[in-house]
């Protein structure tokens, strides 16, 4: 398969993919290496593809009616379950976190969270990589941007993640 079908076919595979797409698979789908993969995607990207990286894989990021907000929180390690659950049970997605270091800046990193599902995968990382949350750069102090379908969804998520006690 040559280099512009094999593109065609990844785009196609993300746009009707509802769940993000690894690296790896794409590579064991279409028999190359993932190098190929990442620069397939680095490809597609130039030529106008919204495709994003999250840490669960590839997706293409539409652009429907959505209403988006940036939620200031703080809490701990152990909160970060209940802070995230908290917000899909409602019907929206967690878009990115984000903290303000004092040297770097601002530091984004993708995270496409809209289930359950999603949230055990990504604690899972966390835990098997020992990685340290971006939160713990600024003692918990962090932000999420959240979207959804409609403002109501984004009000009833603010208010349910104050009476938790997680926005600043």
């Amino acid at each position: 398969m040559e280099g512009l079908e094999r593109r065609n076919n990844i785009k196609k595979l993300l746009t009707e993919s509802v769940e993000p797409i690894t690296g790896s698979r794409l590579a064991k789908t279409f028999s190359v290496s993932r190098q190929v993969i990442v620069q397939d995607i680095a490809l597609l990207r130039a030529k106008g593809c919204k495709i994003i990286s999250t840490s669960n894989g590839y997706m293409i990021y539409e652009s429907k009616k959505e209403y988006t907000k940036l939620l200031a929180v703080k809490h701990t390690k152990e909160d970060i379950r209940e802070e995230l659950e908290t917000i899909v049970d409602f019907g929206a997605t967690i878009v990115n976190v984000m903290v303000i270091h004092p040297v770097y800046g601002e530091i984004t990193a993708n995270l496409m969270l809209s289930s359950r599902k999603h949230i055990d995968d990504f604690i899972k990382k966390l835990q098997k990589d020992e990685s340290i949350p971006l939160m713990r750069l600024k003692n918990g102090e962090h932000y999420h941007l959240i979207k959804a379908n409609n403002s109501k969804t984004l009000e009833l998520v603010e208010k349910e993640l104050e009476k938790k006690g997680f926005l600043i």
